[in-house]
């Protein structure tokens, strides 16, 4: 069941979703300081009213609660993947190439972190007694597998396929190519949380951190 603490949260998840996205527009050379400035401020709007609107769904499908939160804690592991792959490929000027799957491994690891806790605290909302880490070796071994998936499909596409008609600069065509193993990546992720890792925690089963 959705309650005021869920909308707060989900605040504070759109807040550092904008947080992290100012480092990938950044990067990518916008620089334009109002917009950037209005990402972490209106993006929290913006996720609180899809906590509400999963809410609402769900009078005919339940599953839209958890789903909503599950999204919203997707777009912040996005925006900290991409985040923080812009800062390293910033740091490094590495672009394309074998060398960019190790540029995409820090912001992904964090990610996956930073998603463990909050799908098992939040979008599960596990209370279990067990330890905090109990479930992370099954959820690791998903993600790794996820990891390969996203790194490899970044690397395919920076090395072997063209910018669209050389309209892309180097740095947007790798963003593209992260947008593009994104939801490949998000999509295995997901069937492997919720069939194998948290599948005996149910949706809206009290606890958590709400």
């Amino acid at each position: 069941m959705v309650n005021k603490k869920d909308y707060y949260i989900a605040a504070l998840v759109g807040f550092l979703t904008g947080i992290f996205a100012i480092l990938m527009f950044f990067n990518l050379g916008l620089r334009n300081k109002e917009f950037l400035f209005a990402l972490p401020l209106t993006i929290p709007f913006v996720f609180a009213f899809g906590v509400w609107f999963g809410k609402f769904l769900s009078r005919w499908m339940p599953f839209m609660e958890q789903f909503a939160r599950f999204v919203a804690v997707g777009f912040l592991n996005t925006a900290i993947d991409f985040g923080l792959l812009n800062v390293f490929s910033l740091l490094t000027s590495i672009t394309a190439g074998l060398k960019v799957g190790g540029v995409n491994v820090p912001g992904f690891v964090v990610a996956v972190l930073n998603s463990y806790f909050w799908n098992k605290l939040w979008v599960f909302k596990d209370r279990s007694d067990r330890n905090a880490m109990a479930d992370f070796p099954k959820f690791l071994a998903v993600t790794v597998i996820g990891l390969f998936i996203n790194s490899g499909l970044v690397i395919l596409i920076t090395t072997y396929v063209a910018p669209f008609a050389g309209i892309l600069n180097p740095t947007a065509w790798l963003n593209v190519a992260k947008a593009l193993a994104a939801p490949i990546s998000l999509i295995w992720n997901f069937a492997g949380f919720k069939f194998l890792v948290f599948r005996s925690k149910k949706p809206d089963n009290a606890g958590g951190i709400v």
